[in-house]
């Protein structure tokens, strides 16, 4: 038997359900890990309430962690019982321990920390195809990103002006705007005091913003449209505050030609050349400095509940973990 977080029912925080499980041996391809850190993230929350439909239920929440191999399971090669990885899976993370399929799996360098891996495979490999695949961020290019100081916002404001981009953050409170600043933000935009758009064309006197990325969903879907020149892009790649609700595709065509997707990681990793490629580019980043992982708040995992309500308040700034 194994600790697990497990949603019966949907709802709110309280649906979140910390039990003993059963976890059988590794099968074929399998391994075995034993988690030691756990990513918080807003995907959680939308599978708990059902925004996103889980296969089935009961299931156990989350998406992303980092721990030990204890087993691995026949026809496994390239692993082996103590070495450290990482992960990203739809679903099954909230948990002591959990069988994964070893193709999933990345090794970690000896200088990531358990914490920082369990952030980077979702939000941090969510940066990585957002900055360098749905949209390449290069010199010259004046972005905006909405919650800047959250767990994407503050990974993708440093890799941005790394890249050499000028960066617009929003972010809800001066405590945030101060942490998306220190981040690489050059201008930050308090939404809920300023028009964000209003703000952005005050900033680029009028030449406004090539790409948008926007996690918040509804209540920021005027303002991005507003803050796109002609022909930007605008990349929606999370609901915080709702999803977007249905719009006439002709408002793409009013705001100048606008380009819009609406990416996911799924979709980015296919491939383990491409897992690979995204880890590489993480661990490379980390490593080198240009990227800082804040892992401002840890929780215990039988605490889940607790960190979901922190979470949906947003009173949570950069990234958290859950502690097995």
């Amino acid at each position: 038997m194994v600790k697990a977080v497990r949603v019966h029912k949907l709802g709110g925080p309280e649906v979140l359900t910390y039990e003993d499980v059963e976890l059988a041996e590794p099968g074929p391809g399998e391994v075995r890990i034993r988690n030691h850190a756990i990513g918080l993230n807003f995907t959680d929350c939308y599978f708990r309430t059902g925004l996103y439909k889980a296969p089935a239920l009961p299931f156990i929440v989350g998406h992303e962690g980092a721990g030990e191999v204890v087993a691995v399971g026949s026809g496994v090669t390239g692993f082996h019982p103590g070495d450290r990885v990482a992960y990203y899976l739809n679903l099954g993370a909230y948990t002591t321990e959990r069988n994964a399929p070893a193709d999933r799996l990345v090794k970690l360098p000896d200088f990531i920390t358990y914490e920082q891996a369990a952030v980077l495979m979702l939000k941090g490999l969510t940066t990585f195809y957002l900055l360098h695949k749905t949209f390449a961020v290069g010199p010259g290019h004046r972005i905006l990103i909405h919650a800047a100081a959250g767990g994407v916002g503050s990974l993708a404001c440093q890799w941005a002006k790394a890249l050499g981009a000028t960066v617009i953050g929003t972010a809800g409170s001066r405590e945030k705007a101060d942490l998306a600043l220190a981040n690489g933000c050059d201008h930050v935009i308090l939404y809920r005091e300023e028009d964000v758009a209003a703000r952005v064309k005050q900033i680029s006197r009028g030449e406004l913003c090539d790409v948008v990325y926007d996690g918040v969903g509804k209540d920021t879907f005027q303002g991005s449209l507003k803050s796109l020149k002609r022909r930007g892009l605008f990349v929606s790649f999370g609901n915080a505050s709702g999803p977007v609700p249905p719009f006439n595709l002709a408002e793409l065509n009013t705001h100048g030609s606008l380009f819009a997707t609406r990416p996911k990681l799924a979709d980015h990793i296919v491939t383990r050349a491409e897992l690979i490629e995204g880890a590489d580019a993480l661990f490379a980043a980390v490593i080198s400095g240009t990227l800082h992982i804040p892992i401002n708040r840890a929780y215990a995992l039988k605490d889940a509940a607790k960190a979901h309500t922190d979470l949906e308040s947003r009173i949570t700034t950069g990234a958290s973990v859950l502690k097995p």
